[in-house]
């Protein structure tokens, strides 16, 4: 049997008489791409920062490579390679693609610089930096300030300092938010690939990004989990078409 690389158990959280998440269980194998999809206010959101660490829960257990993580901060937990991307590193508008990439790779390696911009002629960060850029499709970008990116490509520079902390799970908070047809197609396209790199547990309302990416789908309705499957087991669950998918289905 596959041992997964996270496992949430039985986890528990509420907020006065609000149960956000209810007994939620949910594995994460091995390059899989994990979707957790829910209308707004399943508890989708709050979830995950329990995986992070950014809120604890009642109850419950996180394990991650076989390991309870339970008692570790964020910073812990991103170091053993929890990657919630998206919120990773903050973009600097002012900075190249590469010159971002670059801050991503000092902080993952804990080298503490007083002057961003020397540190920034740093040759031994370059050539990594450039990788990442490549593996999220910016190859033809590193040049450019972050400010005069468009909304897909800066959600690929994202992607590419997420790779810099050369993590073991990705954590996707809605990527395809803001898309249009064309750059939901290109990032699909990627993320498909990164599974390569490491499982992605994905959350996202674009149903055809979900559709097309997903080895397994959890549905979470009212911080419960009433479904877990494929894709075309997800899309033929009365109580999922009934709670969510609708026409979708």
């Amino acid at each position: 049997m596959v041992e997964p690389v996270l496992a949430l158990r039985n986890l528990r959280k509420s907020f006065g008489a609000l149960a956000a998440t209810n007994d939620v269980s949910l594995t994460l194998l091995p390059g899989e791409i994990h979707a957790l999809i829910g209308p707004n206010g399943a508890g989708k959101s709050t979830l995950i920062k329990q995986i992070t660490g950014e809120i604890r829960p009642d109850s419950g257990a996180v394990a991650f490579m076989g390991r309870a993580i339970d008692g570790l901060d964020v910073a812990a937990r991103a170091r053993l390679g929890l990657a919630r991307s998206f919120q990773v590193s903050a973009v600097i508008p002012d900075f190249t693609v590469r010159q971002n990439v670059m801050l991503a790779l000092m902080g993952a390696s804990g080298r503490v610089f007083r002057f961003f911009r020397p540190a920034l002629s740093d040759h031994s960060l370059t050539g990594p930096a450039q990788d990442h850029i490549a593996a999220a499709g910016l190859a033809d970008r590193a040049g450019v300030k972050a400010a005069e990116l468009s909304h897909g490509e800066r959600r690929k520079l994202e992607i590419a300092m997420a790779l810099a902390l050369s993590p073991k799970v990705f954590l996707l908070d809605e990527p395809m938010a803001g898309m249009g047809l064309e750059g939901a197609a290109q990032l699909t396209e990627l993320l498909s690939n990164l599974r390569r790199k490491a499982p992605i547990l994905l959350v996202e309302h674009d149903m055809d990004a979900v559709f097309a990416l997903a080895d397994r789908i959890s549905v979470l309705v009212y911080g419960r989990i009433i479904a877990t499957g494929t894709v075309a087991e997800i899309r033929a669950h009365p109580e999922v078409q009934r709670s969510y998918l609708g026409d979708e289905a």
